[in-house]
């Protein structure tokens, strides 16, 4: 304020006069302040004392607080004053300013009220419910007092009306680390991830602000049917990355290739000599593959099928069978088993070829006593 505005006489104050004043006493529902050249004293009623509903003025200023006010009313015995007109003018070019630019900044929530936040910014400031966070908050009551950062997102200085929103900030700020977390992955990386969300051909898992998906296929070494069968919401997991499309912003991530192959110590758990029961799971025209351990086939070559000749694998097995194997050789290095079911079957022939010799000497004793007879029907 000029010098001579503040030595004008109470006559010369007009509505809408720009003055300062200086606190001097602070009642519940006003406030009483000095006005240089004012012989009145200047009052502001708690509601032009800020944006906000307030319940004393102490909540807004303090005894001795230096204040900028606008003239509201001019009466006989004091000066109607206004601190929330002068507060909101400024605020409103700063305001705009903001929004123009997309600035973030952070201010305190004032309030919780029905539907959202209020913060004071000069002017009344309401944050939507929807505009808070990224996900659903049912209680918004402990948020009041908190700072956050804030976005403008609607701004009409005629309508009074200034929305924001924290939401935006907290988007705006995982796509920026989700753009350096996909240029940070690379092929062949084994990371920690939480498992988000579980569907019919896998799971989609957070690898620090950023999903990648687990296909079904990679989930496991055995068969799995549904992915909720192997892993459920929530659950830490290691993952192997096994592409990275950062222009689609796609990762394909694997858990099954962290765990130990099934082929890993495959002669100690199939060691040469040893019997185990296996399926039959493809016949080709040189013998047959059979599955002993999830994911571990061993060859029964043609030979090693069955004692007598056979045309082809069909003869004797079929796709589904269960079947007895004996290991003839188990290489890790090469992922290959070698069975045979004929070997199994050679303790079952040498015993139907002792139990039949009997027979045949028997057969050959009888023989001799019908011959026997017919040279004495010959006498």
């Amino acid at each position: 304020m000029s010098e001579e505005l503040n030595q004008v006489e109470v006559e010369s104050f007009e509505i809408g006069d720009k003055v300062t004043g200086q606190v001097t006493k602070v009642e519940e529902k006003q406030v009483l302040v000095a006005v240089p050249g004012s012989k009145l004293d200047g009052i502001i009623p708690i509601s032009e004392l800020s944006s906000l509903h307030i319940e004393k003025a102490s909540d807004a200023v303090q005894e001795g607080d230096e204040l900028e006010l606008e003239v509201l009313k001019v009466e006989e015995e004091a000066l109607i004053l206004s601190k929330r007109k002068i507060d909101a003018e400024k605020a409103w070019e700063s305001l705009e300013q903001k929004f123009q630019s997309g600035e973030v900044f952070e201010t305190e929530v004032r309030d919780v009220v029905k539907g959202g936040l209020v913060v004071d910014l000069g002017v009344r400031g309401f944050v939507p419910a929807s505009l808070v966070e990224s996900y659903f908050v049912e209680d918004f009551s402990d948020y009041k007092g908190r700072n956050l950062s804030f976005k403008i997102v609607e701004l009409d200085k005629e309508k009074n009306r200034l929305i924001l929103s924290h939401r935006a900030v907290v988007e705006e700020e995982k796509g920026k680390q989700k753009q350096d977390r996909l240029g940070a992955l690379q092929a062949g990386q084994i990371i920690e991830g939480t498992v988000q969300r579980i569907t019919d051909f896998g799971a989609f898992v957070d690898i620090g602000g950023i999903d990648g998906l687990v296909h079904i296929s990679q989930l496991s070494y055995e068969h799995v049917d549904k992915p909720s069968d192997v892993v459920h919401e929530g659950q830490q997991v290691q993952v192997k990355v096994l592409s990275v499309d950062r222009d689609n912003e796609r990762i394909s991530l694997s858990i099954k290739e962290t765990l130990p192959g099934p082929w890993t110590n495959i002669a100690e758990k199939a060691p040469k000599g040893s019997i185990l029961e296996g399926t039959v799971k493809r016949l080709v025209s040189y013998g047959a593959f059979v599955e002993v351990f999830p994911g571990v086939e061993g060859l029964v070559h043609i030979s090693q099928i069955a004692h007598k000749h056979i045309g082809t694998p069909h003869e004797v097995l079929k796709e589904g069978q269960q079947v007895q194997v004996k290991v003839l050789d188990a290489n890790e290095n090469d992922q290959r088993l070698s069975l045979s079911i004929k070997e199994l079957l050679e303790k079952e022939v040498e015993e139907n070829l002792d139990y039949e010799l009997p027979e045949e000497s028997k057969g050959f004793q009888l023989g001799e006593v019908i011959g026997d007879k017919l040279k004495n029907l010959r006498k």
